[in-house]
């Protein structure tokens, strides 16, 4: 497998679900077009991110895979013979989920991620967190790729992408909903230079409230024994406008890399890492408004 092309689908939501389903649909017909092995949306495509202050609209707008909405891209995926990466609030108990559906292109559904780090200081503490982070083997016209998935707020949280590492990710799909800048990019950039992964997110455009676009790609390839210095994992970053936008992913080459860099799995030593899983909170991080995933 040279390469692996990810559609960043950088799009404005509409008000419905059902506009949503439409323009959703005729975006991963271009992402097709040009070429694309998986199309992505941006966090919670089937409502544009939004999340209702009244707990009965808000569970009137989550919807689960049995919907129209989620069977379209179901049989979307089979029939352009591309993954689709579909994001929804999702029906869900006690309360709706934050979660993104991976479709394969036979039309089979390999992947559920509900968003494990929920933004409890604002509204996604209406939400249900996700309880783990998954990995899959994604089949794709040129072979197998390992894919995992983390969404949003899971960036900052080096955890994330390093669980995704060890269950064996090659590349992480990231879908967003925030204003993206060099901070939030430095993270991405950060995520991908230390677990030695592809980490590709889409965040909605300017014209969506809290929201500027910059999706971004990185593959993670800091060094090249051609080269005598560090590069840029950088593979694109839009602007802020609504499109779609390709990211080609050079899987042979990050697969060699793997094999020989010293990132990721190969030094580690977590037998000293036991603090990481000490759970009591101390100033100055103690929160009200924390809240204990169980």
């Amino acid at each position: 497998m040279k390469s692996l092309k990810v559609a960043l689908l950088q799009l404005l939501p509409t008000p419905t679900l059902q506009g949503n389903l439409e323009k959703g649909c005729l975006a991963c017909r271009e992402a097709k077009r040009l070429g694309a092995d998986i199309a992505l949306f941006p966090e919670m495509w089937s409502c544009g991110y939004t999340i209702d202050e009244n707990s009965t609209t808000l569970r009137e707008n989550a919807i689960d895979q049995n919907s129209t909405f989620i069977q379209t891209f179901k049989e979307l995926a089979k029939e352009l013979n591309m993954a689709i990466g579909i994001t929804l609030l999702e029906k869900y108990n006690p309360c709706p989920r934050n979660t993104l559906y991976l479709y394969n292109r036979f039309g089979e559904q390999v992947l559920i991620y509900a968003k494990v780090h929920t933004c409890d200081f604002g509204d996604e503490s209406r939400l249900t967190a996700g309880e783990d982070f998954y990995v899959t083997d994604l089949d794709t016209v040129n072979g197998i790729v390992k894919v995992g998935a983390m969404i949003c707020y899971d960036r900052e949280f080096p955890e994330s992408a390093r669980i995704l590492m060890l269950k064996g990710a090659e590349l992480i799909l990231v879908p967003n909903a925030c204003p993206m800048e060099i901070n939030r990019l430095s993270q991405l950039r950060a995520r991908a230079f230390e677990n030695m992964v592809a980490i590709v997110t889409v965040n909605y455009p300017d014209g969506k409230e809290d929201c500027n676009g910059h999706s971004s790609a990185f593959d993670g390839v800091a060094y090249r024994l051609e080269e005598d210095h560090s590069r840029d994992t950088l593979i694109i970053e839009t602007g802020p406008d609504e499109g779609i936008f390709i990211a080609d992913i050079p899987l042979d080459e990050i697969r060699d890399y793997r094999s020989r860099e010293v990132h990721g799995n190969a030094y580690r030593q977590p037998q000293k890492y036991h603090s990481l899983v000490v759970e009591e909170i101390e100033e100055p991080f103690i929160r009200n408004d924390y809240r204990k995933h169980m």
